[in-house]
């Protein structure tokens, strides 16, 4: 398939009341509203397509953004690339979901990550503390850079309740992440978890919250220490 066939294919499973759920979201124009489980097909069609992977983000649309991520190997991209990527996306939703899932399986996604968290621009810091979420989440724990991340943790604690809304959500489920999957984090999380107490983020029009960390943490744990790190975090 061409970039121009999936468009048209995206065009067509456009929903007007898939697009109202999403702008009260936050979602920015240009988008058709397709449901994700109707993206599941059309990302199964194209899997191994890294070069329109490529052009699909390239179109700035967002539901393109989105089959993007689903298709495209993170450990083939560049840095530039993956840059791109964060500078680029649509809307918040891409910056928390799209571009960690690249940026993760990426050798570089670290550094990269970390660089983002500091950015001024919401959306990129919104990509930065997804990335670091989605590290914790799929890498085993030896791989995993602990004192950095514990680092990252108590610089949360301090910073969390002054954060923009979409940023103090994700770091928020970093937090979460790291006390779910990561053994030698996981106390120090649920600690970190207490010491921030309520996180309140303005959701906009919509019925999402925000999930409380530590019954978060205990509850995905299912009373192991931790849970069994994920395959992907791709959705």
């Amino acid at each position: 398939m061409t970039t121009t066939q999936v468009m048209a294919e995206l065009a067509a499973k456009g929903s007007d009341s898939i697009k109202k759920v999403l702008v009260r979201h936050g979602a920015k124009e240009p988008f058709f509203g397709v449901r994700i489980g109707d993206m599941k097909p059309i990302a199964r069609k194209l899997k191994g397509r890294q070069d329109l992977a490529m052009a699909l983000f390239a179109t700035g649309n967002g539901d393109a953004q989105y089959l993007a991520g689903m298709i495209a190997d993170g450990k083939l991209m560049s840095r530039e690339e993956l840059q791109s990527w964060g500078n680029n996306a649509a809307w918040q939703m891409i910056s928390g979901t799209t571009v960690p899932w690249v940026a993760s399986e990426h050798g570089e996604g670290f550094d990269l990550a970390v660089g983002w968290t500091e950015a001024p621009d919401e959306k990129l810091a919104v990509a930065g503390w997804g990335t670091l979420g989605a590290l914790v989440t799929v890498r085993p724990d030896e791989s995993l850079p602990a004192k950095e991340l514990r680092k990252l943790l108590d610089r949360i604690a301090k910073e969390i309740h002054r954060a923009p809304d979409r940023v103090r959500y994700q770091m928020n489920s970093f937090v979460i992440a790291c006390g779910t999957y990561c053994a030698p984090l996981a106390d120090h999380a649920v600690a970190v978890a207490r010491k921030i107490g309520k996180v309140t983020v303005d959701m906009g029009e919509t019925e999402c919250h925000v999930p409380d960390a530590e019954s978060y943490i205990m509850k995905a744990r299912r009373g192991a220490p931790v849970a069994p790190k994920r395959k992907t975090v791709r959705c």
